[in-house]
């Protein structure tokens, strides 16, 4: 069995380990290297990393418009797609059967950041659909899915979860494929995830419950902030109390207890923008600040 992989996060480098120790992986398409930190260095990809641990073929073009030839010289039985990071054109989907991995349960969260969007939206379950892939933006028959439950889990943790799920029942889609009746999505009931940006990480302390579902949600990235801190380290106390946006309500040795228009969090842990992280305690000693101090 021929598969050509297309992916490019830690997500998709979990599904291609467990393809490549069952079918032959003819090629590796993902995205082209990009400088990473302050210091903006090259980095390739984690699929790339995998895939040449174990020699086989990297293809990193912009877009995917001339390779549709590549592709058909290879021959492949299926093509998996998993957080690729381009649309794959008609020509490419009509090489072999298109299977990606999308981490919702479709048609719930179509677009770029599925499980941010189950997190941010306090769903109880999320999951992994397979899908026959057509031209829309993840709009095929379905084929299989897992679930499993958000529950305060941080985005990462979720991912890594969903991944592992994912690298799971691609082999059986695969080796059961002419058995599998797809299903039809239904269209109506669709909802979509937008690409997160950075803004979006920026709080305001109206809500408790809303920030503490993005600093889940945003966890890795960009992560939730202020104009004068992140938050790295934080928790949840209650939902439903009044009181002033980001008054200082409680100082113990360890954390401070912050107000919002509509419940109230812990905070453990900051980073100034432009220091190091540090614990709050030592943060808000050097602000002079006490409890009836906005922290703000």
């Amino acid at each position: 069995m021929k598969i050509v992989f297309m992916g490019t996060p830690d997500y998709a480098e979990i599904i291609l380990e467990n393809l490549i120790k069952k079918y032959e992986i003819v090629a590796v398409y993902t995205q082209p290297d990009k400088p990473v930190g302050r210091k903006r260095v090259l980095t390739s990809p984690p699929v790339k990393v995998l895939a040449e641990k174990y020699n086989i073929q990297v293809i990193q073009p912009i877009n995917l418009k001339k390779e549709a030839d590549t592709i058909k010289s290879l021959n492949p039985d299926f093509i998996v797609v998993a957080a690729f990071g381009q649309i794959l054109p008609k020509d490419i989907l009509e090489i072999a059967p298109c299977i990606n991995l999308h981490a919702s349960l479709l048609p719930k969260y179509r677009g770029a950041s599925p499980i941010q969007s189950a997190v941010l939206n306090s769903d109880k379950f999320t999951g992994v659909t397979a899908m026959k892939m057509d031209v829309g933006l993840d709009t095929g028959d379905i084929l299989g899915y897992e679930y499993c439950e958000v529950a305060n889990k941080t985005a990462p943790e979720l991912f890594d979860e969903l991944a592992k799920m994912a690298a799971n029942l691609t082999p059986f889609i695969i080796d059961n494929y002419k058995k599998i009746k797809p299903l039809k999505q239904i269209d109506a009931v669709f909802s979509y995830s937008p690409k997160i940006k950075k803004e979006d990480g920026k709080i305001d302390f109206r809500d408790a419950l809303e920030i503490y579902r993005e600093y889940l949600a945003f966890y890795y990235w960009p992560g939730i902030f202020t104009d004068k801190f992140k938050i790295k380290n934080m928790k949840l106390i209650d939902t439903d109390s009044k009181n002033k946006a980001g008054e200082i309500l409680e100082i113990t040795k360890e954390n401070i207890i912050v107000g919002c228009e509509k419940g109230k969090i812990k905070i453990f842990t900051i980073q100034p923008h432009s220091k190091k992280e540090m614990d709050v305690i030592s943060y808000i000693n050097g602000q002079r600040l006490k409890v009836g101090d906005n922290l703000l």
